[in-house]
């Protein structure tokens, strides 16, 4: 079983940065392939971006692509976002999720394991 705790978000203005960290409680973090999610109020749970066990894919939702960076630092049990540029419209709790089957995916329901998430919030 593997426990993830996130950190790093809070309180923006809108072009700020932040960079948000996933700690695993698993020692052997590069068996699994991690994603980022977030949920805004009253909206669906939706992904973010994604990263392989290596950290030689990523994948990211258009909504934030050329603005976050999804990495890991697999000695560390770590995975980061690094958010920058951030809108309004990315306010939300922050999730990171690991995966333990085959493949990087998209959907939450691919995800075995889940934190309990951080929230971000970015003014205008």
């Amino acid at each position: 079983q593997v426990q993830l705790v996130e950190s790093g978000g809070g309180l923006v203005q809108a072009g700020g940065s932040l960079r948000l960290s996933c700690a695993a409680s698993d020692r052997t973090l590069s068996n699994y392939s991690m994603g980022w999610f977030r949920q805004a109020p009253g909206k669906e749970r939706e992904f973010v971006a994604a990263i392989s066990r290596s950290g030689g894919v990523n994948y990211y939702a258009d909504s934030v692509k050329g603005r976050f960076t999804i990495s890991r630092d697999n000695a560390k049990n770590t995975v980061f976002l690094q958010m920058n540029s951030l809108k309004p419209e990315d306010t939300a709790v922050y999730y990171c999720a690991a995966r333990a089957n085959f493949g990087v995916v998209k959907a939450a329901s691919g995800y075995r394991y889940w934190g309990q998430g951080t929230q971000v919030t970015v003014s205008s």
